[in-house]
């Protein structure tokens, strides 16, 4: 592996995993708690598509997210319920322009029209967020433009692509054995042990009480039905994206144009053919809770630990 990669790994896993100082400057925040409709900016695709702000999840069987101290309000998304069209859309809050170093955090939930590990009809979806945009055009797989860097995920682990990046240089996606991402040889299938942790999650009692198909649990490595802790961090050069502290993937920014400052979150089916499942506009969708944004501080104690790793990588190359 060479310095620069190793570097860039250690920087994401650093900053990733640990929690930004309490004293650290929040540049945006929204738990969803009140309806905030009105701070969002919606944009639309070609298909059906919806984004609720101000979404009760209990009604659906999901537990409060691990930092909502017991509210159960959120960002609902989905898409191509009805229309069988490829489609998907965006959103961002509105007006919104972050620079720096700076790190998204927020509560991620997928969920999918069982059962599981496979799931119902039309039940692969693209969960994902990202930064560097405008705010004002949608960002999604069919998108005509790609205007920033941003992330994406299925929740059943259907497609062959289950972990994604985009960006201007890579509009259809960084392909699977591309350095950008973590795993190793750059799978991004479910199925790679690498995601094994993120995966193996059974829809709670709850939701199985409300819709008796919602049963049997997600493959390894496939992220539905729990809720994830996802931060995505602008570091100098570096856009990491990590979820519960593993890092996915590296983009180099200076490889990619970023149009904007802004944050997106986005929703999109993966093909044209919408489900036939009764029951998906109840369960296939995509939930975003707790969203801050906050400046990353003078990388005193990241940099000791970046250093501490190349050092280590150092030491190892010259014994040979």
């Amino acid at each position: 592996m060479k310095l620069r990669t190793l570097l860039s790994l250690a920087c994401g896993a650093l900053i990733g995993i640990a929690h930004v100082p309490a004293s650290a400057q929040i540049l945006f925040q929204d738990n969803f708690d009140v309806d905030s409709t009105a701070n969002w900016t919606v944009n639309g695709g070609p298909s059906d598509e919806f984004a609720d702000f101000f979404f009760d999840y209990s009604t659906v069987g999901i537990p409060s997210a691990p930092n909502s101290g017991g509210t159960t309000r959120g960002l609902k998304m989905y898409a191509n319920h009805t229309d069988n069209i490829f489609g998907g859309f965006s959103v961002s809050p509105t007006g919104q322009s972050f620079s720096g170093d700076y790190e998204l955090r927020f509560d991620l939930w997928i969920n999918f029209n069982g059962p599981a590990p496979a799931g119902g009809n039309g039940s692969t979806q693209l969960t994902g967020a990202g930064i560097g945009s405008t705010g004002t055009t949608a960002q999604w797989p069919g998108a005509a433009t790609k205007d920033g860097v941003w992330f994406a995920t299925t929740g059943d682990g259907g497609s062959a692509s289950d972990y994604r990046a985009y960006s201007t240089a890579a509009p259809t996606s960084y392909a699977a054995g591309n350095e950008v991402y973590a795993a190793p040889g750059g799978a991004i299938n479910n199925t790679a042990a690498y995601y094994a942790s993120l995966g193996e999650n059974t829809p709670p009692a709850a939701q199985t009480a409300l819709y008796p198909q919602q049963t049997g649990t997600s493959a390894a490595g496939a992220p539905a039905f729990a809720w994830h802790d996802v931060s995505i961090v602008k570091a100098g050069d570096t856009i990491t994206w990590s979820i519960d502290g593993l890092l996915i993937a590296t983009i180099d920014t200076t490889t990619v144009t970023l149009a904007g400052e802004n944050i997106l979150f986005m929703y999109s089916d993966v093909n044209a053919t919408s489900s036939t499942d009764p029951n998906a506009i109840h369960l296939l969708f995509g939930l975003v809770d707790n969203v801050t944004v906050m400046a990353v501080p003078e990388p005193s104690v990241f940099a000791l630990g970046i250093l501490g790793i190349a050092g280590i990588y150092v030491a190892r190359r010259r014994k040979k």
